[in-house]
């Protein structure tokens, strides 16, 4: 550690610091930066883009469905929308959103200067940002996906869907594939390494233990996705039969590998919204979570569990009973591990004085909205019932009762909690209860008329109806449900802009919070902290009155390091200090790499393989230009 002076020695440290962390401003620096937070923003505001984009072509779709026979839409106009809005909401708005709290937060609630892999991180958020374009740009070809989000076969052979749509849907994902896969190799190892010392595995935040089930889901999930695509590309490009039952093939391959991503899928995005409910709960209610261990448990059981319930997305398929029965078992199961969370934050809420702020409102709502779909996801684990609701709107209502419940309401709560610390400005309070009751009630006067519409016997996915079939009041309420819903983002969206610029300077810890990231200023130095906090206790900024100041002095256990670009890597277990670990430069090869990937699922897109072989070349040069050595640290 290098010598510091007595007197004022935080300011020197701070000098020191930002010398060796701080980025120029300017272009270079926009696409060059390694700063987690920078990257955390940009997930944030990238997918807040794809959840308006979702969310319009929601509004467009339940503006159709508002009445019988409407021809706002025409059938394919429909098909494309709806396809692409649960890719949109999926893969482009939920994943990249909390992967973008995950990204700011989990450094600085861990005690770390960055996250393990700076360019790997950049590189994420530009190969995310390459194939939502990519994706995108299909709408400019009149030739966006067209077969529904799940994408089934034989539907989606050439034979039956022959324009480039579906190959847009396949490239796109396996290429939103690698942004995931590599932004979740960097939480396993950030959260697992580089934790302050003293951060045992015990006093870890449930938030991070959030983004660690969710990073370990997509590890082991996503490669059944990319298979599943990659065959279909194949089968599609060069006439092989993976899915074709008349060549030896089965279209029941796809549905097993699309489903053994797509139910941890939803615990993808629920693990996060978990652990944010956990975070915002005690700050509000000023008193730790009771239950903790319990609660963590119970994320990584869900995590583990999910893996086992793929085929209840099948039971009407016709496979053996047999089969039916474990996998119902499973999917009783799973709600075990979710209730022992839903009772830890209700006790709690119940054992605290909570304070009705707006962040506490959005967990509320969560909550309750996650409770009704957890039940009626239930509901399904019974095959009789499940046969009967099968794509039907019942389906609909469910599965946007859990994802919204465990993923919208979460994070607009935790823009709320968390905003003044990433803007250094207060969102208005007013504004922010005016969105959560519009959000609360839209969502609600939207989904729950669902319900009732798939028991009488709606199905999902037609564009139309007839007139007379009981359906037109309980859609139009949807309808309008969904107009409030939009209505009550907007508000938010309008305060988050209208706060950054004008809204009232909120301090370093504006809500008196428990965890780390409180430690820091707001919004936080490039380097994070002034000095490296030694951790005491689960709530350190409750329990360790040494951090309140914002750096916690070298006699007390601080470290500065500011020797280089550094950080700690501790131990696994218990978060003995281990090494001083040199972190990478900004640089600009991430974002090149990926511009050259682009170009190669574009080749590929259009069957145009000299381009592609040349893209393949420029990739590798952007790998060796990326790791070539320059007298600073490289990642490896």
């Amino acid at each position: 550690m290098t010598a510091i002076p007595e007197g004022d020695w935080r300011a020197e440290v701070k000098e020191r610091l930002e010398a060796i962390w701080g980025e120029a401003p300017g272009l270079g620096s926009w696409i060059a930066t390694a700063d987690h937070k920078r990257i955390g923003m940009r997930y944030l505001y990238t997918a807040m883009a794809f959840f308006a984009l979702g969310g319009l072509q929601a509004l467009l779709m339940r503006t159709q469905l508002a009445d019988a026979r409407l021809e706002l839409l025409d059938p394919e106009t429909y098909n494309q929308l709806f396809s692409m809005h649960g890719i949109t909401m999926m893969f482009l708005f939920a994943m990249p959103a909390l992967s973008g709290f995950g990204n700011y937060f989990v450094p600085l609630m861990i005690g770390a200067r960055d996250m393990a892999f700076p360019r790997l991180n950049a590189f994420g958020y530009w190969t995310l940002l390459a194939a939502g374009i990519f994706l995108y740009s299909s709408f400019l070809v009149g030739n966006a996906p067209n077969d529904g989000w799940f994408n089934y076969v034989p539907l989606a052979n050439r034979e039956f869907t022959p324009g480039i749509n579906i190959d847009f849907y396949v490239l796109g994902l396996i290429f939103l594939g690698i942004s995931s896969t590599g932004g979740a190799i960097n939480f396993i190892v950030t959260i697992l390494k580089l934790r302050a010392p003293g951060m045992t595995l015990i006093r870890i935040p449930i938030f991070v233990w959030g983004e660690l089930a969710m990073a370990l889901q997509i590890i082991f999930a996503l490669p059944a996705l990319s298979l599943a695509a990659v065959l279909l590309f194949l089968d599609r490009t060069f006439g092989f039969n993976f899915y074709d039952a008349a060549a030896g093939g089965d279209p029941l391959l796809w549905q097993h590998l699309f489903w053994i991503f797509g139910h941890p899928e939803v615990y993808i995005v629920a693990l996060p919204g978990f652990g944010i409910a956990s975070a915002i709960i005690p700050t509000w209610v000023r008193r730790p979570m009771i239950g903790y261990t319990y609660i963590v448990i119970g994320e990584l059981a869900v995590a583990l569990v999910g893996f086992g319930v793929w085929v209840h997305h099948m039971f009407a398929v016709g496979l053996p009973n047999i089969t039916y029965s474990f996998i119902a078992l499973a999917s009783f199961m799973v709600a075990i591990p979710s209730a022992i969370q839903v009772f830890a934050w209700l006790a709690t809420l119940v054992a605290g004085r909570p304070r009705l702020a707006t962040p506490l409102l959005f967990v509320l709502g969560f909550i309750i909205i996650f409770v009704v779909g957890g039940v009626t996801g239930v509901m399904f684990a019974s095959v009789p019932f499940d046969q009967a609701t099968t794509d039907s709107y019942f389906v609909v209502a469910h599965l946007h009762y859990v994802l919204v419940g465990s993923a919208v309401f979460p994070i607009f709560g935790a823009l709320y909690h968390w905003g003044p610390k990433m803007t250094g400005r207060l969102l208005d309070a007013r504004l922010g209860k005016v969105s959560f009751w519009l959000m609360f009630v839209g969502f609600n006067v939207a989904f729950f008329p669902q319900h009732t519409l798939g028991l009488l016997g709606m199905p999902r996915r037609v564009y139309t109806y007839e007139a007379g079939l009981g359906w037109e009041s309980h859609n139009l309420a949807s309808t309008i449900g969904a107009y409030l819903l939009g209505l009550g983002i907007l508000v938010t969206l309008v305060n988050w802009y209208w706060s950054k610029a004008r809204g009232v300077p909120a301090g370093d810890d504006p809500w008196l919070g428990e965890t780390l990231e409180w430690y820091s200023t707001s919004p936080p130095a490039h380097y994070n902290f002034t000095t490296i906090p030694t951790v005491r206790a689960r709530e350190p900024m409750w329990d360790q009155l040494e951090l309140r100041g914002g750096a916690q002095p070298p006699e007390e256990g601080g470290r500065t390091l500011t020797g280089g670009h550094l950080t700690l890597s501790t131990s696994l277990l218990d978060g003995r200090p281990q090494a001083v670990v040199h972190m990478p430069q900004a640089s600009p090869w991430p974002f090149i790499l990926s511009l050259t990937l682009m170009a190669f699922f574009y080749a590929l897109l259009l069957q145009v393989w000299v381009v592609a072989v040349v893209a393949v070349l420029a990739s590798a040069a952007a790998v060796a230009g990326w790791f070539w050595p320059r007298g600073q640290t490289q990642e490896t």
